[in-house]
């Protein structure tokens, strides 16, 4: 039976159990080197935020995707960093909710927010000059969501996301998901051009830092915390059996 990511309800109680802030976002900023303002639901470092905004390459004025944007800091960062409009599409209805509220306490009000899908953000076609997708292709790698991500892109718009592929995808000790990861060909099926996939194998070691922190930790009674802790407990035994990529490319013209 293949395994079946987890539903939008999932998300939407494990963003609610954070209340805005969980116990483990402090060793996350701390391991990623992120400022308290960018209010991370994934685990890009600031050095790896760096280079997706230079990957992105978007100037004033320009419009980009956040997709799967969670809680929304790393999309205002990069919106910050470079003066585009941030919209980001997230579908858990509390993440959304988050976001907005984050982005009314730091002033970003002109950010965008709804509830969409991966492969059906509900954006009009050619419709932002760049997408960003962290740590969430996993969840629907088809190559449907590469086409939607395609189909919203500017012809030349620019695609920078960061994932996980299993080193070998036979290896049955690494999620299912992950094994299904295989971005350059669902890139160059959607007709993506440029393609670039990167081995980050620094990010992994921070990676393997913060859910060794993870497990260590006693969660008593805190939810968040406990997800935390469980999500390390799942993660380590196969974490050294991926590889930590970020991939490049353009929207065919």
């Amino acid at each position: 039976m293949s395994e079946q990511p987890p539903a939008a309800e999932h998300f939407d109680q494990w963003y609610s159990d954070m209340g805005g802030r969980s116990s483990g976002d402090g060793i996350k900023l701390r391991l990623l080197g992120l400022p308290d303002r960018v209010v991370s639901s994934s685990l890009l470092s600031w050095d790896g935020l760096a280079e997706v905004v230079e990957a992105l390459g978007l100037r004033p004025g320009d419009r980009f995707l956040d997709l799967a944007c969670g809680r929304g800091g790393y999309g205002m960062e990069i919106a910050a960093r470079t003066g585009a409009e941030l919209v980001g599409v997230d579908f858990s209805a509390e993440a959304i909710a988050q976001a907005v509220a984050l982005a009314h306490r730091s002033g970003n009000d002109g950010a965008e927010f709804r509830v969409g899908d991966l492969a059906a953000t509900g954006l009009p076609d050619a419709s932002v000059d760049a997408v960003v997708c962290v740590d969430s292709i996993q969840f629907k790698p088809e190559v449907a969501t590469f086409q939607e991500i395609h189909r919203v892109l500017v012809p030349g718009g620019r695609l920078a996301l960061t994932t996980w592929e299993a080193a070998d995808r036979s290896d049955e000790r690494v999620p299912e998901r992950i094994r299904a990861v295989e971005v350059r060909p669902a890139l160059q099926q959607a007709g993506f051009v440029g393609i670039e996939v990167r081995d980050r194998p620094e990010w992994l070691s921070i990676e393997r830092a913060l859910w060794e922190e993870a497990v260590s930790l006693d969660p008593g009674g805190d939810p968040a915390l406990r997800s935390f802790h469980d999500e390390g407990v799942r993660v380590l035994p196969w974490l050294d059996l991926s590889r930590r990529v970020l991939a490049t490319a353009t929207a065919n013209r």
